[in-house]
């Protein structure tokens, strides 16, 4: 049976290039300005996270792994404050995800158990509307090779794509596995 191991660390700071005040957190962070005036450079030691720009894990999100984010304002999908943070469990062992053409796990099915560069050219689906995340962790991008904005998904069913991000994320064209990217 596949584990998923929980051992991440990342420290955010109100200035940017790591100045000012810090708040350190190893798990999901639901309002980081409980703790800070505002976000403007953060740190990874160790795993991944996934931060977003409005609350309730809303909104535009970027993937962080293990480095240095001198300045948030430069991340080009971030349109506002960073306001929260979800830490990804490394996930051992296989990776399986089912996704449709439409929501509600409508139109055309696919079942993947790897990366997909482009879901066009690789299943004839122009878009990607609902999925159901059987094993693992993935990350979905608005453009072919994992490019674009990016929307986290983790195990479950997710019906509506386009409702869970509440962001402006057009479409889903490329799919990505979270292992060894930590």
């Amino acid at each position: 049976r596949a584990k998923s191991v929980n051992m991440g660390r990342i420290t955010f700071y109100e200035e940017k290039n790591f100045q000012g005040r810090s708040y350190e957190c190893s798990t999901d962070c639901s309002d980081i300005h409980m703790h800070l005036n505002r976000c403007n450079s953060c740190r990874v030691d160790n795993g991944c996270f996934v931060v977003y720009d409005r609350p309730n894990f809303l909104g535009n999100q970027v993937f962080l792994r293990r480095g240095d984010y001198p300045d948030f304002q430069r991340m080009g999908s971030m349109t506002g404050m960073m306001a929260l943070c979800r830490m990804i469990p490394m996930h051992r062992g296989q990776f399986r995800m089912r996704i449709y053409e439409r929501d509600n796990f409508g139109g055309q099915t696919h079942e993947l158990m790897e990366d997909c560069e482009s879901i066009q050219d690789r299943y004839y689906m122009s878009d990607c509307q609902s999925c159901n995340v059987l094993e693992g962790h993935w990350l979905m991008f608005e453009q072919p090779n994992f490019r674009g904005r990016m929307l986290y998904v983790r195990p479950g069913e997710h019906r509506n794509l386009r409702d869970v991000t509440m962001s402006n994320l057009t479409r889903i064209s490329s799919i990505r596995r979270v292992m060894d990217l930590c």
